[in-house]
């Protein structure tokens, strides 16, 4: 990769001259917004590590979004963070780079557990040397454009692919990093494959794997490569082209791979896509299964290529379904659709079926899915790469790409669906499923694909909207984490009562306005009456939340309090106070403490008038009596008087420098008010006679002095209660457990749709937010549960373990089923296959139990490895796909129902 050279864009004199935070901030999106305007393979990025790149966006303080991070908690958790407003020093990519070695970028390696927007960023090169111009450092770290799979879906290379050279004259080894468009030797598993300096293929569409060996390889016959590289003895190696070919300029993705098991294994297949001779490795294979010890039928593992224990996972459970292995041990090349341009010219269906046989004929021996792989990551570059994966995503993915591929319908008619219009369902479910049927026929649609009902109704003109959906699996929630308990304290901006914690239950998946809702009826809050609900992090106010807002970006661990106000105020100037005491008398530090106050101004904003709104939101706070010998009029801030006492202590003012106002000594109490910016870095003491600059929000800091809090009780804004405390819940005395028909009874409950799902009524001709009902109408031979262990946000991913009780035997489903028709098919399933998953979100394996039905038995496929299992132990918490057999389902002709066992 030719790395660019570091100012050659622009004039280096320019780069380093200096700008203001907000010159800087505009700079970068202005660039930022020119490189978006032109993306094409080949443009330069350079990554960026995140700690330093969020100590810049707060010195030119830019809201997060231009380049959003995955979890602002990164600002809470680092000490290392600067301080709102500093300047960050030179750039510093230490924490991504896994060594040191040489200063040029493109030798440099990354870790490899690094995520985008959590570890590093990526900026555009014009946008790099603007930086760099500025505040030097590094290494820099450049990486190239480039298109990923048949779809040419551009991205950026991060992780070139790291080989190992072996040359075979004296065994040596060199580990190098290069793109995924050069040509090399495959030796896979220390065997040579293929001779890659003879082809035209790139390592896009080669097989080579993260970590394996390739295979300098002497050659005696005089073979000349695409690029000769001689020895020191004259002697010619059989490395090729260092540089893509002219005809192949995308440079990145995972490997797209062609075949997996050796040079001629599968060629009539994969070449040219010529599907002729699938009937003849058809009976190959079933010659090697007859040869197979019958007790190793299906038996075989898959070697894991690089975190594919996700995709292995999933193949096991697919691969053991007794309809489809009757499926792929047949003839089924008159059934594969090279036309379909939804489909993948029949490729993947191919690659399926081909690693379904060998895993059927090869006994005990692991299988490397290197094909399969190299299939999928043309098709869905989403899986390119060797990063962890959901296998849930990659069978839905799969089944629904095997079903493209082998769809019987060559040309879908088009089709207009009519309305309900009252009409029985029987007569709407039969003719919605005819239509679907009349443009999607496969031995998927078969076997794996039901039926649901779905209503919605208008909470406006009650409208009602019938349909009837296909569904190829169910996606059930954990009913006993749809809910959450959130404490929220909630101040009064008029100082009319002291605040109060509130804990009310909201969705957990919902949004802003389910909070304010449970929090209003709380709280009581009247029709006239407004909240304004926003985080406080170190003492200041963090952000205030927003109609947009999700609920799980609010973590157990944060503070959120709600300012309770009348609407007709909202509409006013907000006052934003924080609170700080002296620290250190000699240095005079001064440091924040209790939590922030929020009210409204009234009138000219001007040191009266905030001295006013102060003495209004106090108020609550102060104490009925303290010690002094004095008299006083009324409580002053600053000059102004805060509310009439008949206590006997008088409080004057001194706008003086000093904090306190005047000497210590003296018996007078004063609180010292200052402005301060957005950033809380500047400080401007403030007096009566201050003329302060309109704006929607004006901030001031208070300070305190031993004295103050005599006269007024701080604790009522110390110690704010997290959001969620888990020392306060009920210790569990067992492992928390709920049953399968939990789960399948929240998915069918009736719930209103989300803002980002508004239904377009028909009747309002307006997007309402309907509510809509699911129900099961009619059920598919092979069922499959996925278990939604996973959440995800914009700031907040997480993983639910907890144990879902689901039955082996006899799942009777029938009570769910609203279908009456007798020729539905049995309601009842026996479970044949589980797809787990351990540990967390960033380290988590997978792997499946698969029965054999011939045997009656269960066994654990953990990628290679295939021990047996009892019965007894399939039932975890790791649980997350679910795959049932109907049970007593007559077998069918081929296509025209699914060709399960009678005995299952």
């Amino acid at each position: 990769m030719t790395i660019p050279d570091s100012g050659s864009m622009m004039d280096n004199e320019s780069l380093c001259l200096p700008c203001t935070p907000e010159e800087e901030a505009r700079i970068v999106k202005q660039l930022t917004e020119k490189d978006e305007s032109c993306l094409k393979e080949g443009n330069f990025y350079y990554v960026l590590s995140t700690r330093w790149f969020k100590k810049w966006q707060k010195y030119v303080g830019e809201e997060i979004g231009e380049y959003e991070m995955e979890d602002v908690s990164i600002d809470k958790q680092s000490s290392t963070l600067t301080k709102a407003g500093e300047r960050p020093g030179p750039i510093d990519n230490a924490d991504i780079v896994k060594n040191e070695e040489g200063r040029d970028g493109g030798d440099l390696q990354l870790h490899r557990t690094l995520t985008e927007q959590v570890d590093y960023v990526l900026v555009p090169q014009l946008v790099w040397e603007k930086l760099h111009g500025w505040y030097k450092g590094g290494p820099a770290l450049p990486r190239q454009m480039i298109s990923l799979g048949i779809q040419k879906t551009l991205s950026v290379e991060v992780y070139p692919l790291a080989l190992k050279l072996m040359d075979s004259r004296d065994k040596s080894e060199t580990i190098i990093h290069i793109s995924k468009k050069i040509r090399l030797w495959d030796y896979f598993n220390d065997c040579k494959q293929t001779v890659l300096a003879k082809s035209n293929q790139t390592l896009e569409d080669s097989n080579l794997q993260m970590d394996q060996s390739i295979f300098l390889d002497l050659q005696p016959d005089g073979f000349v490569s695409s690029r000769s590289n001689m020895d020191s003895t004259g002697n010619q190696l059989a490395l090729v082209s260092m540089e893509p070919p002219r005809s192949s300029r995308t440079i990145a993705g995972g490997p797209s791979l062609s075949n997996g098991y050796g040079p001629d294994y599968g060629s009539s297949l994969y070449q040219g896509s010529t599907f002729g001779s699938v009937s003849t490795d058809m009976e190959d294979a079933r010659d090697s299964m007859r040869s197979a010890p019958q007790r190793d039928r299906g038996l075989a593992g898959l070697q894991n290529l690089g975190n594919t224990c996700f995709m292995n996972s999933a193949l096991q459970c697919l691969v053991h379904t007794p309809p489809f292995v009757d499926y792929f041990l047949q003839d089924y090349s008159d059934e594969i659709n090279k036309q379909n341009p939804l489909g993948m010219h029949g490729e993947l269906a191919v690659a399926f079926g081909e690693l379904l046989r060998k895993l059927w004929s090869s006994g005990r021996t692991a299988v490397a899915p290197r094909a399969f792989k190299g299939k999928l990551a043309r098709f869905a570059p989403q899986f390119s790469g060797y990063n962890q994966h959901d296998s849930q995503e990659l069978l839905a993915f799969l089944l629904d790409g095997l079903h493209e591929d082998l769809n019987r319908v060559k040309q879908k008619p088009y089709i207009e669906t009519k309305d309900y219009d009252g009409r029985p369902d029987e007569e709407v479910a039969s003719e919605f499923w005819r239509y679907h049927k009349a443009r999607n026929d496969s031995i998927v649609v078969d076997v794996c694909q039901g039926q649901y009902k779905s209503t919605l109704v208008c909470p406006v003109c009650s409208k009602i909207s019938i349909t009837f959906d296909p569904f190829m699996y169910l996606s059930l929630p954990l009913p006993s984490t749809t809910t959450r308990s959130m404490t929220i304290t909630v101040f009064y901006a008029d100082g009319s009562s002291l605040p109060m914690p509130f804990t009310v239950n909201v969705s957990k998946y919902g949004y802003y306005k389910d909070l304010f809702q449970a929090l209003g009826t709380a709280c009581c809050l009247e029709s006239d009456e407004t909240l304004i609900i926003a985080e406080v992090y170190e003492h200041k106010i963090y952000r205030y939340l927003d109609n947009g807002e999700s609920l799980p970006s609010i973590k157990d661990d944060e503070c959120i309090v709600a300012y309770r106000l009348s609407k007709k105020h909202a509409e006013l100037p907000m006052l934003e106070i924080c609170h700080r005491y002296l620290e250190n008398v000699k240095l005079g530090e001064r440091k924040r403490f209790l939590t922030p106050l929020v009210t409204y101004l009234e009138d000219a904003i001007n040191g009266t008038s905030i001295d006013l709104a102060v003495a209004r939101v106090l108020g609550p706070l102060k104490r009925k009596t303290f010690s002094s010998s004095n008299k006083s009029e009324g409580i002053k801030v600053n000059g102004s008087v805060l509310e009439e006492s008949t206590s006997d202590c008088q409080m004057d003012t001194e706008n003086g420098d000093g904090f306190g106002g005047k000497d210590s000594e003296e018996a007078e109490l004063s609180f010292r008010l200052c402005l301060t910016d957005d950033r809380g870095m500047s400080c401007k003491p403030i007096s009566k006679d201050s003329v302060i600059k309109p704006s929607k929000i004006v901030k001031v800091i208070l300070d305190w002095t031993d004295k103050e809090h005599e006269s007024y009780d701080a604790s009522y804004l110390k110690d704010l209660p997290m959001v969620h405390k888990p020392g306060l819940t009920v210790k569990k005395t067992k492992q928390e457990s709920i049953s399968l028909f939990s789960c399948l009874d929240a998915f069918l409950k009736e719930e209103p749709l989300g803002p980002e799902d508004m239904w377009y009524c028909p009747g309002c001709k307006e997007h309402r937010q309907a509510t809509k009902k699911l129900d099961l109408w009619k059920l598919p031979d092979i069922i499959v549960f996925h278990l939604k262990r996973f959440s995800y946000s914009r700031f907040l991913k997480n993983k639910l373990d907890t144990f879902v009780n689901f039955p082996i035997h006899n799942l009777d489903l029938s009570k769910y089923v609203k279908s009456k028709d007798p020729s539905g098919g049995s309601s009842v399933y026996e479970l044949y296959a589980i797809s787990n998953h351990y540990g967390g979100l960033g380290g988590g394996h997978y792997s499946a139990y698969a029965k054999l039905v011939e045997e009656d038995r269960w066994y654990h496929f953990d990628d290679a490895h295939v021990t047996p299992v009892s019965e007894g132990d399939i039932r975890t918490s790791a649980a997350y796909l679910l795959f049932y057999q109907r049970v007593n389902t007559s077998k069918k002709p081929m296509g025209e129902s699914s060709g399960v066992h009678e005995d299952f």
